[in-house]
């Protein structure tokens, strides 16, 4: 639903052309994803874009929230939840750090005399490499590194979600066997930066993996416009465009 960065894309204030575009594609709100068959939907992130993000897909049922970590870009949406709390309470599924981090944005929310209509949470901690069932999906965390924050990625299926990664270390990558379909982040294609990777790391990861297709997420403005970054990629590693579906 969202592949920008935690600024997104138009930056406020920006004159650059991409931030200027008038190609949809060149939009970005903040990273968010849904994956969902006829009866199971889960959630990745719920970042501050979340309500403008939803309000085009179909009303029914979020069966999990998936918080890859902490950062207000990736859980600032939380409170836009409450319209799906009409089908019940929503479970949550994030690391302790995310839980913790949780509690003190949304206080509210778990207090022992809850304000009527605030959103109906079921917190869950979870740990890298204890699998969930949610409906139709199993569910594999596993561990990226954020810079030195150590954060989730998710195994559904054929598909591996990263965002914000910089490195992973190598006894991770047999989680990501059998990956068909990777979402990962690439930031821009130069001026490294201390906590994400950029567009080569995301290629030679890409590579590593052996996926049959990538999709580029978490991307600033200074990647570039989106027609012209993917006549730069491999056929089989694009950039994604917010809204993007995606069948596997």
């Amino acid at each position: 639903m969202g592949t920008g960065t935690s600024c997104g894309v138009p930056v406020i204030g920006c004159q650059c052309e991409v931030c200027q575009s008038t190609d949809p594609k060149d939009k970005r709100t903040r990273c968010s994803a849904l994956v969902e068959t006829d009866d199971t939907r889960l959630l990745i992130d719920c970042g501050p874009d979340f309500r403008q993000q939803i309000l085009p897909q179909p009303f029914r049922k979020i069966d999990a929230i998936l918080i890859t970590h902490a950062h207000y870009d990736h859980m600032g949406g939380m409170d836009d939840i409450r319209p799906y709390c009409r089908f019940g309470e929503i479970n949550v599924y994030a690391d302790p750090s995310a839980c913790q981090s949780m509690l003190q944005m949304l206080p509210y929310c778990f207090a022992e005399n809850r304000y009527p209509g605030v959103p109906a949470i079921g917190l869950h901690e979870i740990m890298p490499h204890e699998s969930l069932h949610i409906g139709d999906f199993e569910v594999m965390p596993f561990v990226v590194m954020h810079g030195k924050l150590p954060i989730l990625g998710y195994r559904i299926g054929k598909l591996t979600y990263i965002t914000d990664m910089k490195t992973m270390d190598e006894g991770e990558m047999a989680y990501l066997e059998g990956t068909e379909l990777l979402v990962v982040n690439a930031l821009r294609f130069d001026k490294p930066h201390h906590a994400h990777q950029l567009v080569d790391d995301a290629i030679a990861f890409a590579r590593k993996v052996g996926a049959k297709q990538t999709y580029l997420i978490h991307s600033c403005h200074d990647i570039g416009l989106h027609e012209v970054v993917n006549q730069k990629l491999p056929a089989d590693i694009q950039m994604a465009y917010d809204g993007q579906m995606v069948f596997f």
